[in-house]
């Protein structure tokens, strides 16, 4: 009966021990709590020269998928998915989201180095229309101008002027919905 008791109280210390149970030791360490922060922050990248806040949120695996597979979820999807996501967009406190033209898309992609954090060396969506029912994307590696028709599917990055009214000049690009929208700073 001894032996069984005995064999039992080791078996239960083991198991406590196993299962994280404070023992009688006070200055153990609690659990830590798991952050509920994203590991992945989005980001913006401010082209100063240009006038211009980039959406820089990570790519998922969905939106890789999509891209893939010729569908169309968050970041990446078809021309006209690509303007709804846009102008839908509510990121970094700001609702004033549009699809970039190809010469914004291109200029940014021509700066030396990635500014950008979260990228994918496929082509994007531009609001440039071409001839036919098409569209510019751009390809990030060599920033050239290719173009696409409106169901095929890219990615997305979204942009928005900034700045001061009375600093602008008169940079002027034909939105997907028809509206003009001006941009860019003068060198001083």
């Amino acid at each position: 009966m001894k032996m069984r008791v005995s064999s039992l109280l080791v078996l239960l210390s083991i198991t406590l021990l196993m299962a994280g149970g404070n023992i009688g030791d006070p200055n153990l360490s609690g659990v830590s709590d798991i952050p509920t922060k994203n590991c992945k922050p989005g980001r913006v990248y401010i082209e100063n020269d240009a006038a211009l806040m980039w959406e820089d949120q990570a790519y998922v695996d969905a939106e890789d998928g999509a891209y893939r597979r010729k569908h169309s979820v968050a970041k990446a999807g078809t021309w006209p998915h690509a303007v709804d996501y846009c102008r839908r967009l509510e990121y970094a406190g700001y609702t004033d989201w549009r699809l970039p033209t190809s010469d914004e898309l291109s200029n940014v992609h021509r700066k030396y180095g990635q500014v950008f954090t979260y990228h994918r060396s496929n082509d994007f969506w531009t609001s440039t229309p071409t001839d036919e029912n098409r569209y510019y994307v751009v390809y990030p590696p060599d920033a050239y101008q290719y173009k696409r028709t409106k169901n095929e599917t890219n990615y997305i990055r979204c942009v928005r002027c900034i700045g001061d009214v009375e600093k602008a000049i008169e940079t002027k690009s034909r939105r997907a919905d028809g509206q003009e929208k001006t941009c860019g700073f003068r060198n001083r």
